[in-house]
């Protein structure tokens, strides 16, 4: 299952003067590419929730405070959270800055986990913060003046260009990140054929060459994750392309494997916080699916 490639899309810029808006919402740029989806602009806030992606975070403009598994909380300007690894997210009004989700089983996925496990314990906050320093906050200093959906936000502009070098340095190559064992690449790249059925780790296992438990244990010991938020991982991703593709909700579960709706709207708030209507409300793709069957 892959992230789709070579998109952009342009999310809705601030609500006019005068609006209520009672609490801090996203709005910027959105851009896939393979094994990331990058968002540039302003950053809203989200209940906890631990998705199957490793995040790499920087604050341009305002303040974002982590909260941690253990309740800690720390603002920061920069860090890197691990894949599966709880946390909340509260943003001060007119905060700006750049995320990247990145695919765990890819190679700069694996980079940026190898490196916060260098620092230590993977639920603390002052672990994400301390691996994304080094790489980052010496090399994208904070930004004057940005506002949502202006062009110093969007992607290819000089404000975004520093911030995404610095995300790449930060999970640069790092020698705790190696080739992936050949039964588990396989086992991946077999899930875009059977993404819409059960996707059973006995399925993929035997496909793959070796017993269910030696699979699960590759996706442990690799993706830091296991089998199964992995695949609720790799059937949200699908399920976002059905979207952008113009499937309703219903078509982009069931094409995706879900029960239905509410079992894709139950995964998404889990693993972002939100829920695929406010997500297409921000990105605009709501409209997309308008009318459609």
């Amino acid at each position: 299952m892959g992230i789709p490639t070579g998109t952009s899309t342009r999310l809705p810029a601030a609500a006019s003067p005068g609006a209520q808006v009672r609490r801090p919402y996203w709005a910027g740029a959105a851009t896939a590419a393979p094994g990331l989806l990058a968002f540039t602009g302003a950053i809203g806030s989200a209940e906890p929730h631990a998705h199957a992606a490793v995040q790499v975070l920087l604050v341009l403009d305002g303040e974002v405070v982590l909260t941690d598994r253990h309740g800690r909380q720390r603002p920061v300007q920069a860090a890197i959270i691990p894949a599966g690894v709880r946390h909340g997210l509260r943003a001060t009004p007119a905060t700006h800055g750049l995320l990247a989700y990145l695919d765990p089983a890819s190679p700069v996925g694996r980079a940026a986990t190898a490196r916060t496990a260098a620092y230590g314990d993977a639920d603390a906050v002052s672990t994400w913060q301390a691996a994304a320093r080094p790489g980052v906050m010496a090399a994208a200093p904070r930004s004057p003046a940005v506002v949502p959906g202006s062009p110093a936000l969007m992607p290819g502009s000089p404000a975004v260009a520093p911030g995404r070098a610095a995300m790449r340095r930060a999970a640069g190559p790092h020698p705790g990140a190696g080739a992936l064992p050949a039964p588990l690449s396989r086992a991946l790249a077999l899930v875009p054929q059977l993404i819409d059925g059960p996707l059973l780790l006995g399925d993929l296992a035997a496909r793959s060459g070796v017993s269910a438990s030696r699979l699960g244990h590759l996706f442990a010991e690799h993706l830091h994750l296991p089998y199964p938020a992995w695949r609720r991982w790799a059937r949200l991703l699908h399920a976002v392309e059905a979207v952008r593709g113009g499937a309703t909700l219903t078509e982009a579960a069931h094409a995706a494997g879900f029960a239905d709706s509410a079992h894709l709207t139950r995964t998404c708030r889990a693993m972002f916080g939100i829920t695929p209507s406010q997500a297409l409300a921000a990105t605009g793709w709501h409209s997309l699916t308008r009318g459609r069957r």
